[in-house]
């Protein structure tokens, strides 16, 4: 029998286990959505022990259904939502607090108190001053949980990403651990000198016991004994890198872009960091045998959030899927604009005050035409992000596509359409989950070599620009109406 490696793909709203096999292909997978916490206007929050028991739920499931004994599993791989913060105890394990997610914006004063140590900060991490990175939350939690400051001064509590709280519950506590990619989204990562910034941990109040050692994106992460026997753990990455190695971006100018929760768009800039001068980030892709690839790349905080809203908050629909035959049924001449700034918007605005609109109604609007503005507003963001790389320098010809949204096939097209590219979406799809596969696998031996990988991405269906009238202009004036400033 060959050998399985399982991917933990923990995302912002479901948790998921996906088993392939030596070439990389999936052979099934175990999913579970969790819920999402709104305590207040911007704040956005999960249970950890509900994170936790979804991760276990899944992948025992997926293992019993296989039949798979722990010798049949050559490693793990973990992929993870990015910058979503939690701080537990040393030494029971019990968290603090519930993990305050990526997408939450209630550190925005304090942001906003930090704007003249943009620059210092964005030279060492590549990151702008936002809410949206790890650093901010920590200070949060640290400030406002009773108790909290005082016993992290002590060596009490640890910090980790999700990535890094799974490895802690998975090796039982015996390692705190993180990979490249997840650290350098956290603000407290100089991504030049590959080490925790003791100038930037000054800067935000936070004692350097909180950080787990960070380590290459395939390593020698620790084993679990969780699953019925002793299986190591070899592979780590922050969602969207992963989905980067899972798309084989190994190149410079390789550029992928992912459409889950948000839409996450990164080129490949090899051993440059490439600093943007247009609200972009610089980040690390990944770092293999110590040699770290850098990447820049744009966020847009909402994509099948939208979606996910239209569902369950307007019931528009049952289905997801169903949103594609809406969008067809829509009238062609409807003028309606959607701006889906439910958390504030990302790349290349950076404003987390502005809130949603829909612009453009009308007595014959109806759900087709509002839930094509949605899915259009997608298109838009992502035309947002290209141009924005496009003044920086970061030139491609094409575009690869992953994530659930790109099942789609208007969208996709709409994509081309708008983007004059060619967009190619891959065989395999869940491209987060199989790159941290890959990482797994070359940790344990299964890959010998990133041309080894290479040679198993294939492509599903091309999509080439055909001529389209686009609303992009009316867009990008709807976007300038609901900027806060």
């Amino acid at each position: 029998m060959s050998k399985k490696i399982i991917s933990i793909d923990q995302g912002t709203t479901s948790s998921r286990a996906v088993v392939f096999d030596e070439e990389g292909k999936l052979i099934d997978f175990e999913q579970k959505e969790f819920s999402q916490i709104f305590p207040n206007d911007g704040w956005v929050e999960h249970n950890p022990e509900e994170i936790w028991s979804s991760v276990v739920l899944v992948t025992k499931t997926l293992i019993k259904r296989l039949n798979l004994l722990p010798e049949d599993i050559a490693s793990i791989g973990i992929t993870n939502q990015r910058e979503t913060t939690i701080i537990w105890d040393k030494d029971t394990g019990e968290v603090i607090y519930n993990a305050i997610v990526w997408q939450d914006r209630r550190t925005s004063s304090f942001c906003d108190s930090l704007r003249s140590e943009e620059d210092r900060i964005k030279k060492k991490t590549g990151l702008i001053i936002d809410p949206y990175f790890s650093a901010t939350k920590i200070h949060w939690l640290l400030d406002n949980i009773e108790g909290a400051r005082k016993r992290a001064e002590n060596g009490g509590l640890l910090f980790g990403t999700i990535d890094s709280f799974l490895m802690w519950r998975l090796t039982e506590g015996r390692e705190h651990r993180t990979d490249a990619s997840n650290a350098a989204r956290t603000m407290l990562y100089n991504i030049n000198s590959n080490e925790w910034d003791e100038e930037l941990l000054s800067l935000f109040n936070i004692p350097s016991s909180l950080l787990p050692e960070v380590c290459d994106n395939a390593f020698d992460f620790g084993h679990t004994n969780l699953f019925g026997g002793k299986i190591s753990i070899g592979g780590s990455a922050g969602d969207q890198q992963s989905a980067l190695i899972g798309q084989c971006c190994f190149e410079p100018g390789e550029v992928k872009s992912t459409y889950g929760t948000g839409c996450f768009m990164i080129v490949n800039t090899g051993e440059e960091v490439l600093q943007s001068n247009n609200k972009l980030l610089s980040t690390i892709g990944y770092r293999l045998k110590g040699k770290t690839t850098y990447a820049l790349e744009g966020s847009i905080f909402v994509a099948g959030s939208a979606i996910q809203w239209l569902r369950d908050g307007l019931n528009f629909f049952e289905h997801a899927s169903e949103s594609e035959s809406l969008v067809k049924q829509a009238n062609k001449d409807s003028q309606v604009i959607a701006v889906p700034a439910l958390t504030g918007l990302g790349a290349p605005h950076w404003d987390a005050e502005a809130r949603g609109a829909i612009f453009g109604l009308t007595r014959d609007t109806g759900v087709p035409e509002i839930t094509k503005a949605v899915i259009e507003s997608i298109v838009f963001q992502t035309k947002d992000l290209l141009e924005a790389m496009k003044k920086d320098k970061a030139l491609f010809k094409s575009l690869k596509v992953d994530g659930g949204m790109v099942a789609n096939d208007w969208f996709n097209q709409e994509l081309a359409n708008v983007l004059q590219l060619s967009v190619f979406r891959p065989k395999i799809i869940e491209t987060t989950a199989l790159g941290s596969a890959y990482l797994a696998g070359l940790s344990a031996g299964v890959f010998e070599s990133l041309e080894d990988l290479k040679s198993n991405w294939s492509v599903d269906k091309q999509f080439n620009p055909l001529e389209s009238s686009s609303k992009y202009t009316e867009w990008q004036e709807a976007v300038k109406k609901v900027l806060s400033d």
